[in-house]
């Protein structure tokens, strides 16, 4: 038989009755009680008045004995020392050895002269549930002898007591893992929240043998951030209490005490809350019809969301299994919550994602498929987001001959930039036919963005017109990074002195909406090259913390033509997206990037498109 751990609470102390120097015991049994009858009992089975195997606390020995052996073994010492050696439950009666159909059999078993017996309790948390007679014997039997067998008895309850303490324990393991298992099945199969709060309920009222009980969770704002107060908390699920118990705004107890324990991680018990001075009404329990409390706070990773309150019609003295199988189911029911918000976060995540993929999928279609074929320039451009939404664009507009080229970069990212881009890129082409009033096609767009626009909203925007026939560049600027013109002389490398930044002033569109805005011209030449950008090129970031910079993207572009002077724009364009990926190396992309490249050709073809 496997050894019980010690320390348990079995005890077998002898008892004798009264008459004898020791008395600390159960009192005697009376005389004058019932004749004894044999009880047609399965075996195993539980005497009457005691629970069944495995409910709440001990009751009786009968609730541990299996083949019967104990009993056995009490006969036996009784045929060897020639004294009687009975087992008892906790209400007195004789259990014996079966008759071949039964292993043991419980008899009422009464009579005055068991009152002389010596007793040694069987005492498993603190209850007695047996205990072991031996009755006052034969003269002949000595002193020594009698000592003998008493102490043979004592070790024999000693044991039983011990093991029965074990099998207590187990038991109750037993019931606690089958309970948890229980919640982890159920998150295998449901996500909803409720379903797994009323089974954590029904399984805690079961295995504890309460009668009622509720499941409060503190509430989440839009932002999923949970309440850290106990008066937010809020029905999730309940069982056999009233609509009035659950919905009065009043409180268990004074000044929220109970919840307020019970979210700090402690477990809240009274025995009575009908005379409990902590209660602050003690007839709403009353009226309810509650006595027995415990409660114990849902929590996850250190951070409560929520308590478990349960009740007993009757008063309860609440043992230490009872709060540690509260908080076991408590702390999974926590468990089991937070991975069910996690599955819906994870699928309506999911859903967003791919409401958020059509969309990316819309706004690469409304940036230009492919560069336009313009007589006597070569285009390029690139553009990269930093999330699968942004809210940089570029454009070109095909305008009677001439070409437009539009660069801008929306405040923020994600889809609210997203839409915004879309907006100011639709605005602008549909003011785009005043050719060569570029500074009022600009403030019409920056009064429209600020009609329809929060304050917190509003764009850079760069915008210009190019004549290929005269190579007469006309642009205005709405608070955008100035786009860079290589301008060398023939016949030699360009130098930082052939670098031209087309400056002009401008507020952003969003913001003012009588703001008037510059228009400047510039005459670009054969072998020209005009680079415009946002400023995800300059300030791409090194894990050093050190920005690309406008001084990188000049000092790139003069390498580039020098090295290479017949470099096509589409070649320009994918080494400066190079250069930006190789100093940013493993850095997160903070921004997104747009870079347009437009070099002058020596002999313009006619336009095809």
């Amino acid at each position: 038989m496997t050894n019980p751990p010690s320390g348990q609470g079995a005890s077998a102390a002898p008892i004798n009755t009264p008459g004898t120097t020791r008395a600390d015991g159960p009192d005697p049994v009376p005389s004058g009680s019932p004749p004894p009858t044999v009880e047609n009992m399965h075996p195993g089975s539980p005497a009457p008045g005691t629970r069944p195997i495995g409910q709440h606390g001990p009751t009786s020995i009968t609730d541990f004995l299996t083949d019967g052996s104990l009993a056995g073994l009490c006969s036996e010492l009784t045929r060897m020392s020639g004294v009687r050696v009975e087992l008892h439950d906790r209400d007195g009666r004789s259990i014996v050895s079966g008759d071949g159909r039964r292993a043991w059999e419980v008899l009422d078993d009464l009579s005055p002269a068991a009152a002389r017996d010596t007793r040694f309790p069987l005492r498993v948390s603190g209850e007695t549930i047996g205990w072991l007679s031996v009755a006052p014997g034969e003269p002949t039997l000595s002193d020594d002898a009698r000592l003998r067998l008493e102490h043979v008895v004592t070790l024999i309850a000693s044991a039983s007591a011990e093991l029965c303490e074990y099998g207590l324990e187990l038991r109750h393991r037993l019931r606690e893992l089958t309970v948890l298992y229980r919640l982890n099945s159920l998150v295998a199969r449901t996500q909803d929240v409720t379903t797994i709060l009323e089974s954590a309920l029904d399984s805690a009222l079961d295995v504890m043998e309460l009668d009622a009980g509720a499941i409060m969770l503190l509430p989440e704002d839009a932002d999923g951030v949970l309440s850290e107060h106990e008066k937010d908390l809020v029905t999730a699920a309940s069982r056999h209490l009233s609509p009035e118990w659950l919905e009065s705004p009043l409180p268990l107890s004074k000044d929220r005490l109970f919840d307020r324990l019970a979210l700090r991680g402690e477990t809240v018990v009274s025995s009575d809350v009908r005379v409990d001075s902590r209660v602050l009404i003690p007839d709403r329990a009353r009226q309810e019809g509650l006595a027995g409390f415990i409660n114990a706070g849902l929590v996850f990773q250190g951070r409560p969301i929520g308590v478990m309150r349960m009740y007993k019609r009757r008063p309860r003295d609440f043992s230490d299994w009872d709060r540690r199988l509260i908080k076991s189911i408590a702390q999974q029911a926590a468990v089991a919550v937070q991975q069910a918000r996690l599955q819906q976060a994870r699928k309506q995540e999911r859903r967003i994602q791919r409401q958020v993929q059509l969309a990316a999928d819309v706004q690469r279609r409304m940036l230009p498929r492919e560069v336009p074929s313009v007589p006597g320039i070569d285009l390029a451009a690139a553009y990269e987001p930093s999330f699968e939404l942004g809210g940089d664009f570029y454009d070109f507009v095909a305008l009677g001959g001439h070409l437009g080229v539009v660069v801008g970069d929306v405040v923020g990212k994600g889809i609210a930039a997203a839409l915004l881009m879309s907006a100011v890129r639709a605005m602008l082409r549909a003011h785009a036919e005043d050719l060569y009033d570029l500074d009022e096609v600009v403030a019409r767009v920056n009064k429209a963005v600020c009609r329809d626009t929060l304050d917190h909203e509003f764009a850079t925007l760069w915008y210009g017109v190019i004549d290929p026939a005269t190579r007469r560049l006309t642009y205005c600027s709405a608070g955008h990074d100035p786009p860079m013109v290589i301008h060398p002389a023939p016949g030699r490398a360009p130098t930082p002195r052939d670098v031209e930044e087309l400056a002009i002033g401008g507020m952003v569109v969003g913001v003012d909406p009588t703001q008037r805005y510059q228009r400047g011209v510039f005459q670009l030449a054969a072998g020209d090259v005009l680079v415009a950008y946002t400023d995800g090129v300059t300030d791409a970031m090194a894990f050093s913390g050190e920005k690309f910079g406008k001084a990188r993207v000049r000092s790139t572009l003069l390498r580039l033509l020098s090295e290479r002077p017949s470099i096509t724009a589409a070649e320009i364009v994918e080494q400066v997206v190079w250069e930006i990926r190789r100093f940013v190396g493993l850095s997160r992309r903070a921004d997104d990037q747009t870079l347009v490249v437009a070099r002058i050709l020596e002999r313009p073809p006619a336009m095809t498109a």
